[in-house]
């Protein structure tokens, strides 16, 4: 670890902690339903991330004295990075017949949501409202990790609160206009140190489900609270080119108010992107001995995805076209070197003759079977991630969230025509500030 990712993870920190202030502001002054449930998720959010940055931080300074006690080499071999996406999520409901069907007893509703965590990327889908109306709650709108190793964890989280009538406008009113008179005037030191303090108490989970906020927070707390409902961890083995059903963990009770009538599992498109799949491994020029001859043809090579693939010409290369010879490259394929050459034997078990390759000097020699050696392992910790290049829907442009769309922001941010009801005092510019950068920063 170096000064620089150090420096990078503070900022993130920071800007967590400035979005949650901002996202507690928004919590106390929201007058609409929509505004709250969405405040409050952020707010949730923001605990994690903040959370999970702090563990970051801690394993990269680690890392670095382990690294300066020679304990870890800063060069030790690692399988490469990828990209991760899950979408189309769905988890089934189970309502009683009368409910669903007969359309009878109270009516239930709950505002969920899913926070998918993998290492230090968080991640939180949009609201939705469910009642006995619904057969499914569906989030399908591709969620991706841009830079995960094979070893990856993915948490999928479903949060819900529990919808009741909203307080009346009167003390809405009073609310909003005392919260928002406080001041902002704390250094970064103590705002990460606070924040971290609140995340910690709010952002852990007890076996019941509950939030695992202290009893005088959770009384002092305003606005909706969000309960950990269920989850499940997926891993690679769990990645598929295609849907798949997995086992959900419920931790709530039927006399949970936040309560939903889960099947206990969801279905989901898990895939996967490994960078030795999407991007050539190394490239460059070759002399390759054709199996069962003594003829050695020059070509122009690149290693990507299962094959060294080699063409006649460098144009060739760059567009793919006229393929002249395709070596499989699999995971329990066996490179070797031997007096300047390298071996690659697809298939070791079969006892197949090897492909024989040579590269121009003895260092890109050593260049080629390093790198055919790593992507071998590359393919092996995929797993099935390799077998083919699997797709990566782009997520589509969201919608304004009802947060953004409803009358505070515009009330108390840019503030329109006069309209009828209590008025709010001015509100200082520190405020303002903080709620357009609020607005900036999470859109």
């Amino acid at each position: 670890m170096n000064d620089t990712q150090d420096g990078k993870v503070l900022q993130q920190i920071e800007r967590e902690v400035r979005m949650r202030e901002g996202a507690s502001k928004l919590l106390a002054a929201c007058s609409q339903k929509d505004q709250a449930l969405e405040a409050s998720k952020s707010l949730l959010t923001c605990n994690a991330r903040i959370l999970a940055l702090l563990s970051q931080l801690q394993k990269l300074r680690k890392a670095q004295i382990l690294e300066r006690a020679g304990l870890r080499s800063a060069e030790d071999a690692a399988p490469c990075s990828g990209k991760v996406a899950l979408s189309d999520l769905r988890i089934p409901l189970m309502w009683k017949d009368s409910e669903y069907f007969k359309n009878k007893g109270e009516l239930h509703r709950c505002a969920v949501f899913c926070l998918l965590r993998c290492d230090s990327e968080i991640h939180d889908t949009d609201i939705v409202m469910v009642d006995r109306t619904l057969t499914d709650i569906c989030f399908e709108d591709p969620v991706i990790f841009n830079k995960v190793g094979p070893d990856f964890q993915l948490r999928v989280e479903l949060y819900s609160s529990c919808v009741v009538e909203d307080a009346s406008p009167a003390v809405l009113a009073i609310k909003r206009s005392s919260f928002l008179g406080g001041s902002l005037g704390y250094s970064s030191g103590k705002k990460i140190r606070a924040a971290f303090e609140s995340a910690t108490a709010c952002g852990s989970v007890g076996g019941d489900g509950r939030s695992g906020c202290s009893p005088s927070l959770e009384q002092s707390a305003v606005g909706p609270k969000y309960n950990l409902l269920a989850h499940t961890t997926l891993t690679v083995e769990n990645v598929l080119n295609g849907f798949k059903t997995h086992d959900l963990t419920v931790l709530a009770t039927e006399d949970s108010p936040f309560w939903l009538p889960l099947y206990g599992s969801l279905c989901c498109r898990l895939v996967a992107q490994p960078l030795c799949m999407t991007q050539p491994v190394i490239s460059g020029q070759l002399k390759v001995k054709l199996k069962d001859s003594n003829i050695w043809e020059n070509v122009h090579a690149d290693v990507k995805e299962q094959a060294l693939r080699c063409y006649e010409t460098h144009e060739d290369l760059e567009s793919g076209d006229n393929l002249m010879l395709l070596i499989p490259i699999r995971k329990d394929t066996c490179i070797c070197e031997s007096e300047g050459h390298i071996y690659i034997n697809a298939q070791p078990q079969r006892n197949d003759a090897p492909f024989v390759i040579s590269a121009p000097s003895p260092e890109d020699t050593q260049r080629w079977q390093v790198a055919l050696q790593q992507h071998v392992y590359n393919l092996g910790q995929w797993k099935q991630s390799c077998d083919e290049l699997m797709k990566i829907e782009v997520p589509k442009s969201k919608k304004p969230s009802a947060l953004q769309q409803g009358s505070l922001f515009h009330e108390i941010v840019t503030p329109s025509s006069p309209r009828k009801g209590p008025v709010n005092p001015d509100l200082s510019s520190e405020i303002r500030t903080l709620l357009s950068s609020y607005y900036k920063e999470s859109h």
